[in-house]
């Protein structure tokens, strides 16, 4: 399959529109589950209307109609499915033809073992499955390829299609990935430099590397890329589906019934959707006009959900009417460390409740029937969930590092508070539950600043940057001062 990559490449006018600039193939190595996702699927469906056509080569987990699988999940969207589904039907998921994907992350007992663990035969036929599914994706008629995150897609790209620039797209996992292995790998991980160099060594292939906002020296020292070829570019939102529909407060328990005790989706440990339901005595604390506090992510380490399951507790303890604290997210049987259930054991915290995955379709809903959004990740590397929160008009509670801190205006659309500082954070979640005018002023700020990351316009600045790798390597070096 060497030289793929000479194939015609494709031009707007040969397809009939004449707006059109240029193709791209855009690659994610991960079923949908995570921010990647929204940020692939959105890009996707903006970038035409910015001239460029996408067509988008994905991992695929399920049957169609569920959220994971890449046909259901980029709907509208020409995608090509790599599927990692029959891997789960063996004992060993990276034994398989295609093995399961791996992970940035390490959980015991979970099929995506982390990429440290992943030998280098389970590797190779990894890029073989890509280097297909860029193939069927017609990769090599494209003029770039633009590759979220540093996988084996990396690689299958760069052998396949070697003629083509590449934009490179990190969302920060695979930093901490990186990080962890600078601070020493646990024994567990028998290749971790052998991962490491691999990264570096596709970042170091793509013409340009888009990180977050604020991740550009961390990137940059990881990775050993100057900062020159370092964009940094922020996520978006559909400022259409994500805006202000607050509900009435009888609305609001309904809706709240709805998701808890009509079709429950939380689940325990057992990891079975569902397995946690509450009964319409449980929602007492919704019912009293007490602020309904929102978490919205997966169940990573990263996370800390024990940190704010407590802080929370400790809040209520300071309030005196209970806030309802309500967890939506974590993928079905995925969690790091302390299960969020097991936390609200421990603590005594008697008013969280788990809501389960849910489609982000979904999301503007439970966000329009919260009154915050609380985000205490301590390494998050954007934080988009924070910007859809407010444009719900939601004032939000994250911490100031990485991302969030270059999205949340302290005392303006929202608090900061320290990583893992959890008095702290108590304090916060008690001056955001005690003074509605103060929320309501921090929502109206959080609202308008969240107008400038439509996706329209991140598409168009997207778009820019494609321009810019089509200018050849000398010129576009001599540009940057190189």
């Amino acid at each position: 399959m060497q030289g793929v990559g000479d194939q015609r490449r494709w031009h707007g006018s040969e397809a009939g529109s004449p707006a059109a600039r240029g193709r791209v193939v855009s690659a994610l190595f991960f079923f949908p589950r995570g921010g990647s996702a929204q940020v692939a699927r959105a890009f996707a469906r903006a970038l035409p209307a910015a001239g460029w056509q996408t067509t988008l080569a994905a991992g695929s987990l399920g049957r169609q109609g569920e959220q994971t699988n890449a046909g259901s999940f980029f709907s509208g969207v020409e995608v090509h499915a790599v599927d990692y589904t029959p891997a789960l039907e063996l004992p060993d998921p990276l034994a398989a033809l295609l093995p399961f994907q791996p992970s940035y992350e390490d959980r015991p007992g979970a099929p995506d073992r982390v990429f440290a663990t992943v030998d280098d035969e389970a590797y190779e036929r990894l890029v073989a499955a890509w280097s297909e599914a860029l193939v069927r994706a017609a990769a090599g008629e494209a003029d770039l390829l633009h590759v979220h995150h540093l996988t084996p897609a990396n690689e299958a790209a760069i052998r396949y299609f070697p003629s083509l620039p590449i934009l490179g797209h990190l969302h920060g996992t695979e930093l901490a990935f990186l990080r962890t292995v600078e601070a020493g790998p646990p024994a567990g991980w028998r290749y971790p430099a052998r991962w490491a160099e691999r990264m570096r060594d596709w970042a170091q292939q793509c013409e340009l590397v888009l990180v977050p906002p604020g991740a550009e020296a961390e990137a940059a020292l990881l990775l050993g890329l100057e900062r020159g070829r370092l964009r940094s570019l922020p996520g978006g939102v559909d400022p259409a589906r994500f805006t202000r529909r607050p509900l009435a407060q009888t609305d609001r328990f309904a809706f709240w019934r709805r998701w808890l005790v009509d079709e429950p989706r939380g689940w325990d440990t057992s990891g079975r959707p569902g397995s946690v339901a509450y009964d319409e005595q449980d929602l007492a604390p919704f019912q009293t006009g007490a602020p309904v506090v929102l978490y919205v992510g997966r169940f990573t380490a990263v996370k800390r959900l024990p940190l704010l399951i407590g802080a929370h507790a400790r809040a209520n303890e300071r309030l005196g009417t209970p806030t309802p604290l309500v967890l939506v997210g974590g993928h079905p049987g995925e969690w790091e460390g302390e299960h969020p259930l097991a936390a609200a054991a421990r603590l005594g915290n008697q008013h969280v409740f788990l809501a389960g995955w849910r489609a982000h379709e979904l999301l503007p809903q439970a966000l329009n029937a919260a009154d915050l959004l609380v985000l205490p990740s301590v390494g998050e590397a954007f934080g988009l969930v924070l910007v859809e929160a407010m444009a719900c008009g939601l004032p939000v509670v994250a911490c100031a590092s990485h991302g969030p801190a270059a999205i949340v205006a302290d005392g303006k659309t929202g608090w900061l508070v320290p990583p893992d500082g959890v008095d702290a954070l108590t304090d916060a979640l008690v001056a955001a539950a005690s003074d509605r005018e103060e929320r309501r002023a921090r929502g109206e700020r959080a609202y308008a600043e969240s107008r400038r990351y439509a996706w329209p316009a991140i598409a168009h600045r997207l778009a820019s940057l494609y321009e810019e790798l089509l200018v050849p390597t000398q010129e576009r070096a001599a540009r940057a001062g190189r």
